[in-house]
Parts: C-alpha cells; structure tokens; sequence
C-alpha cells in the first residue's frame, strides 16, 4: 500500500514540475503582449527588447518575467541618445498573476535588473531627456487600467552606471559600478526600507576634474512617507573612500524643489578619519597606522533646492597637533593642523565661500604650511592663497607609502602668495593678477617607466611677477645629455584653471643633448604565443603654445653627431615648427626649415633642407634617406651642395617612413672624383663600353635634379663630362634599388679607329663635317647591385654604315664610274666598263660594312 502511495505521489511530482516546465510556454505569449503594452501606451520613445522569458521555477511559488536587452533611445531633441539600458531586467510576482483577464493589471512583488546604463540629460535650453513619458488627455476614469502594478517587497541593482549630464552649466556626475538592494513594502504608504548600497562617484564641472572614482558606500534604514515624499535618515552608516560618517534628518520632495534639513559627522574623532579620505589604492591599510590628535568632518545642511536657491550649509573639517607614522616607515608626519570651512550662509549658490584658514604639518625639522580663500563661487570666482615651507622629498616616500618605483630626491622650497580672478585669467588681463615670491626645486632625480633616462634637476627656481612666471634656470641631465632653460610663462593660471594652451618663450642650451635620453622606451607585450616589441609614438602636447631658441654645441641623433646647433623652434597646435636650423655635419653644414606635426593619427613633416659642401659618400650612405634617393652617390669622393624639398609621413620613433616621402632634389657636385670600385653599375658600365672609364668622369660642378614620390625617383636628364665625348643620363630607380636608366654616348669618329677614320677620310670634306660623332645609348636595368647593362651597337653600326655607303653611293654617282674605281683602287685608268663599275659599287660597299663592323666591334668589345 505504502508503495502504490508513494509510487502516486512520485507521478504527481512529476506531473507537477512538468506543469511547471509547460505553463511558461502557454503564458509567454501573454506576457510579451503586456510588455509592449506597457512601453507603447506611456513612454514617446524608441524601445526595443531582445526577448521575454517566464519561468516558474526560478522564484517558486512566484512567477518570473525576464526581459532580455531592453533599451529606450530618445527621440528629438535628444535623437539616438540611450536613456536606459539593461542588459537583464527580472520582475516576479504571485503565479496567479498569470490568470487575469486581459484588463486587469498584473500586481509586480519584485524587480532586479543586471548590467543596467541610465543617461540623464538636460540641454543647453534647461530640457531633460528623461520626460518621455505620453500625455493622457482622457478623464482619469476613462482611462484603461495600467498593464501592471506595484507592490513592491524588495529591489536589486547590480552593476548600474547612471550618468548626469548638465550641458547649460557644463557639469558631469558619474555613478558607476553601483550596486544596490533594497526592502521594503511599497504597498504601505509608511515604510522603512532597508538598503545597502556601493558606487564610484565621479565629478567634473567646466573640464575641470573635482572627483574621480571615489568609493562611497551606504548602508542605511531609510524611513518612506510616500504620502508626502519624505525621507528619513534612521540608523545608517556611510563611507568616503575609508572616512566613516553618520546622518541625521531628512530630505523632502516639494512641488517646487527639495527640501534638506540634515547633521553629519564623524562617529570618531581618531585622525584616521582624515587618511579615510584618501583612496585605499594611495593611502593602505589604516588600521595599522599609529595616530595622535583628531581630525572631524561635521556639516548641516538647511533649506531648500530649487532652480534659484541652495540649502544654507556649512561643512567643517579640522584638525589640531596631529600625527601619523605608518609602522614600516621610518618617519612620521607631525604638527598637522587643518582648518577649513566650506559655508553658505544666504541660500544663493554664488554666496559660498571656501577658507582653508590653515594646512601646516612637518617631517623631520622641515615644515610646510598652506592657506587659501575662494569666494564668488558660480559668477567669477577668486582665489587668493600663500605657500610656504622647505619639504625634503626623500622624506615623502619615508613618511608615506607613495607607490614609486624609484624613491624621490630634492629640496622644494616655496614662498609664494597669489591672487587672481578666474575672469582676468580667462582674458589673459594679466595686470589683474598679483604674484609674488619664489619657488626652487634643487638635487632632483626621478627614475620612472615612462622616462628613457634617469631624470635630475640640479637646480630650477621660478619667481611669481605680476605678469607672468619667470623660469630663471633650468640646469638638467638626464642620460648623457645636459640642458640649460631658461624663459617665462604668460598664462600659466589659465592652463591651470581654464584647459588653454600653456604660453611662453624659453631659451635653451646644451653642450651635449642626446636625442634617444628623451625617447620613450618601447613597450614589450608578452604573450603565451609570441612576443612582440612596439614603440610608442611620440606625441607633441596638445597643450603647449610656445617658442623655443635652442644652442647646443653636439646633438647625437640616431648615428649622427650633429655640431654648432642652433635655431628657433615654435610649438603650437600639436606641431613643432622649424626655422633657422642650422649645424655642422659630414665636413660642411646643413639649415633645415619646416613642421613636423603629430596632431593627426601618424606624424607627419614637411622640410626644406639646403646642404652646404657637405661630404657625399658620409651624408649618402649615414642617411638612409638620402642613400634611398640617390644609391649611387656612395661612389662619388666630394662635396656637394643641395636643395632638398620633402613631405610625407614619420615613424613611431620619428623617423621618415621611406614609402610615403616626395619631394625634389637639386644638387651641384664640387671637385668631385669617382670611385669605381663601390659600385657594381659603374664596373660593369666601363666593362661594357672599351673607350669609357668612369673613374675618369669629370662631375665637377655638374648639376643634377631628381624628384621622388611613392617610393620612386626620376633623374631629369643631365649632361656629363668624359674627354670629349658627351654624356647624357636620366631614368628612374626605387627605393627598393631596382632602376631603369639610359646613358646617351656622343662618340667623335676618331674613337672608332683607324679603319673608319680612313673611309670617312676618303669622303667629302662637306661629308666629312657630316659624321663627327656617332650617338650609342647604354640602357642600365636590374638593381645597383646587380645591374644588367645592353647597347644598341647593333644598330648603331647599321645607321653608320648605312650612312657612309650612302655617301659614297653619292658621290659615285656624281663623279661617275672611274673616279670612284680610282679612289678605291688608286687606279688613274681613265676608263671601266659599265659591269666593272657596278660591281666595284658592291665591293666598296662590303668594305666599309665589315671596316665599320670590326671597329665597333674592338670598341665596344662585344659581338653586338
């Protein structure tokens, strides 16, 4: 019996979680349906949902809806913004929910949603995005019955990031990583609603940055009079970043505003409240850090927010004869006072006025004090504050546990006082500013990642005028290399304050600079495949608007020791312009002009170089660039001057990137010689031509013009001198040394020996005057390293034979027959029969081709 009832009871489980597994399937199509209803008939908005999914076994005895990738994007005038998104959004309520009638609305328990985005939006015309919500003319009573109700027990937000965005007041507030629960029954209209709730807030206001992921956590009873909107803080714990604060009072939602009427403080007056304040990241483990005196934030807030009034406030925080050390640290922070005061007494945001009356501590006998005033908040705000004191900056690393790879060095010493209104600032009225006093920075030296080199300050001091910053020395070294600046900075607190560029003119010198100290190291990327090695590119500051006069007596850039370096340099607008370069390089000098720019995503330049006597085989065989361009100069002992006009794009470690150059090149040899021997296409040109010698070529003062684009160059063809035999070359070659080149020979006669000299001796003196030279191209293809040379000596033997036969066929002919049997044979008979004659025509002819043939042939030493 007991088996058949268990048996019974088995299959009714069975049949039952079956149900449970099949009834979604029946109802999903209903809950869709609700859905849409429920986004359509509210909201004027675009929204969209991957899908809706219903189980009845994830929450039994509750029913869940699952609504995967909603989104809502706005409409004009917020057109293609997102204004909510959740990449999982659950809401559960009563299975019988499930079998209501069409007009009646389902009653929700709960609701979670994962990975959820909120973009809340007001314009530059005071519009938010977040009022998309359709107008109901219909009498309350005709309306149809909402698709679903509230009656909500509990809540959950994991991973929401809700971002406000003000664009008339330019200020940003961020929640991110925001995860929070609540219960509570919204079904009463009292309640105490139980929250826990962590987030990262950051803050930005006109480009400035106020806060930056600070950590902020709640957990707190909150008690709800939803009647009248008000919320109250019961018992509650808050945390910024490690600072413990509790809260007293209560915020109400009026008609025309807020209303806030609430007391904080510390619970503690430990001054480990005041390292509490500071990041975990920066400031560890407090705990473990022995304290003495206080330090306490208390604050209250009264009154109303609206769209012209603050609550009245004022927040205190302060400290008296504190201490810190940090147990694994030598030295301790001492004589800390802290005196600060943020108020509002008048309810009208531009009345707040910050005081730091006192920031003072010391670390060994060294004691460094601050104090400021910022009053006229929202309209113009100005800023009056004093520094004062010595600090030791290996000190800092000793008495707190700053994250350095390398420990700091140096003695900052500052006694400066400032007062300025952000207006003036923005103007640039620079007499509205007052500046006073001095700071020094001295025995320097910083080791980090982002520096190739060791970095040290031997000594730098500044000196606050009224109308602009004095840099008075700058004395350096890092690596090899030693720079000297010195100059001034005119709207310093405009670059501070305002994002504009950084203005002033500086002056700089070097006797030693070594370009690859300032060069930023590559970045190794490991990974378990392969392991690759890139370089950063070098990127000019966006922020920097200023000139820069340069002297330095050696500049060692890649193999190149560049001496007597001077010039003008002018930064702006992500590029850096030169002028008046100039410096001593292979045994001459070179001045460059042009830009060289990095604003866009490759760097690119643009110069004008000229080359005064400089050494050729150096400069075209250290320069890659130029020994791209002109392969062949590595033969050429000499010098050389040249204007060199060039654009195109730079490498990640600023060199020019060969594919992409163009530009022109004129160039003017001086007594120059030819060194056969490093040229494989100067071998085999002589080798292939008997009467040419290239080591013989006289290039002195000879012209050249190339001009080069994608990776090719084009000779323009330019007139060489050999003896007395004209030469005339142009073509074209790649960078990639591949050429096509023709090499024009004018040959006098007398180079084709003797035989033909004395055939054309025989002419006319009027023929003879014809046939003075005879032109022979060479055509020089492959690479320079292994070049092919061909001639036309076929057909140039041909063309001259053509052309004695031709004359001699002439004068035959107005001679008659024998004077030219006579010429021929030295015969004086005055008479030849006609056959005769014709047939001393053919012999004659047959002579001067195989006389031509055999001396082209010993001249050019080839069978063609």
């Amino acid at each position: 019996m007991l088996k058949k009832v268990l048996k019974g009871l088995g299959i009714f489980l069975l049949l039952t979680v079956i149900a449970l597994a099949a009834v979604p399937f029946l109802f999903k199509d209903k809950i869709k349906a609700l859905v849409l209803k429920s986004i359509n008939e509210n909201i004027d908005a675009t929204a969209s949902f991957a899908d809706v999914d219903l189980s009845l076994l994830k929450n039994f005895p509750n029913a869940s809806v699952t609504i995967d990738q909603l989104g809502i994007i706005n409409k004009a005038p917020f057109e293609g913004d997102t204004l909510f998104y959740s990449g999982e959004l659950n809401v559960q309520m009563s299975i019988k929910e499930l079998f209501k009638g069409e007009n009646e609305a389902m009653v929700l328990k709960s609701f979670s949603s994962k990975n959820t985005v909120a973009n809340i939006i007001f314009n530059k015309d005071g519009i938010g995005n977040f009022d998309i919500a359709l107008k109901d003319d219909k009498p309350e009573e005709e309306s149809e019955s909402a698709p679903f109700n509230l009656s909500i027990q509990n809540y959950e937000l994991e991973n929401f990031r809700l971002v406000y965005w003000d664009q008339a007041s330019n200020m940003k507030m961020v929640l991110d990583s925001l995860n929070h629960v609540g219960k509570g029954d919204f079904a009463a209209q009292k309640l105490d609603l139980d929250t826990k709730t962590t987030t990262k807030l950051s803050f930005e206001m006109e480009g400035n940055n106020y806060m930056k992921n600070v950590a902020l956590s709640l957990d707190a009873v909150l008690g709800i009079d939803l009647e009248n909107s008000k919320y109250e803080f019961k018992e509650n714990k808050a945390l910024i970043n490690q600072l413990p604060l509790e809260f007293d009072g209560f915020i109400q939602i009026v008609e025309d505003g807020q209303l806030y009427k609430l007391d904080f403080k510390t619970p503690t007056s430990d001054f480990k409240n005041f390292l509490g304040l500071i990041p975990e990241a920066y400031a560890g483990n407090i705990n473990q850090v022995k304290t003495t005196g206080e330090f306490k934030v208390s604050g209250k807030v009264d009154g109303k927010l609206s769209d012209n009034t603050v609550p009245k406030f004022n927040i205190e925080l302060a400290s008296n004869n504190a201490s810190f050390q940090y147990p694994d640290l030598p030295k301790s922070v001492k004589n800390i006072v802290i005196d600060t005061h943020i108020v509002n007494e008048t309810g009208l945001m531009n009345d707040t006025y910050v005081n730091l009356d006192q920031l003072s501590f010391a670390i060994d006998q060294d004691v460094f004090s601050a104090k400021a005033n910022i009053r006229n908040l929202t309209q113009n705000p100005i800023v009056a504050a004093e520094l004062k004191g010595i600090i030791n900056l290996a000190n800092v690393t000793k008495a707190y546990p700053v994250q350095l790879d390398k420990p700091l060095s140096g003695i900052l010493k500052a006694d400066v006082s400032t007062k300025f209104d952000m207006n003036s600032v923005e103007k640039s009225q620079y007499q509205n500013i007052q500046n006073a006093g001095t700071v020094s920075l001295s025995g320097f030296k910083y080791e980090g990642p982002e520096m190739a080199k060791p970095f040290q300050i031997n000594q730098t001091s500044i000196t606050f005028n009224p109308n602009q910053i004095r840099l008075n020395e700058f004395d350096a070294k890092t690596g090899s290399s030693d720079i000297n600046i010195n100059g001034a900075l005119d709207n310093f607190y405009g670059f501070m304050f305002k994002n504009q560029v950084l203005k002033g003119s500086f002056n700089l010198t070097s006797n030693r600079l070594v370009v690859s100290d300032f060069m930023e190291p590559t970045t190794t990327t490991t990974t378990e495949e392969n392991k690759t090695t890139t370089t950063e590119a070098v990127k000019i500051p966006s922020f920097l608007d200023c000139s820069l006069t340069a002297r330095a007596n050696t500049v060692v850039y890649d193999n190149l020791n560049l001496k007597n370096v001077t010039g003008n340099l002018v930064i702006k607008d992500e590029a850096v312009t030169l002028s008046n370069l100039k410096m001593d390089v292979f045994g001459g000098s070179i001045g460059l002009t042009g830009t060289v720019s990095t604003k866009g995503k490759q760097p690119t330049f643009d110069m004008d170089l000229g080359l005064n006597a400089v050494n050729i085989a150096e400069s075209f065989t250290q320069l890659e660039m130029l020994q791209s361009i002109a392969p062949i100069a590595n033969t050429i002992n000499g010098k050389l001057n040249s204007t060199i006009k060039l654009s195109g794009d730079l490498t990640n470690d600023m060199t020019p990137d060969l594919a992409t150059i163009s530009g022109d090149l004129i160039g003017q040899l001086l007594s120059p010689s030819v060194n056969t021997q490093n040229s494989k296409l100067l071998s085999s040109l002589s080798s292939n031509v008997a009467f040419f010698d290239a080591s013989k070529l006289n290039l002195n003062d000879v012209k050249a013009a190339l001009s080069f684009k994608d990776g090719k160059v084009a000779l323009k063809p330019t007139t060489l001198k050999y003896q007395d035999i004209g030469i005339e070359i142009g073509g074209t070659h790649g960078f990639d040394q591949k050429m096509d080149y023709n090499v024009k020979f004018d040959v006098p006669v007398k180079y084709l020996g003797n035989e033909v000299n004395s055939l054309i001796a025989k002419l006319s003196p009027a023929d003879q005057q014809k046939i003075k030279s005879v032109p022979v191209t060479a055509n020089l293809t492959g690479s320079f390293t292994s070049p092919t040379v061909k001639t036309d000596m076929k057909q140039t033997t041909t063309n001259l034979t053509n052309q004695i036969v031709q004359m001699q066929k002439n004068n035959l002919i107005n001679q008659g027959t024998s004077s030219i049997t006579n010429m021929i044979s030295g015969n004086t008979t005055s008479s030849t029969p006609k056959d005769s004659t014709k047939t001393t025509q053919q012999s004659t002819k047959e002579q001067v081709e195989e006389g031509v043939k055999s001396t082209i042939k010993n001249i050019f030493g080839k069978k063609n």
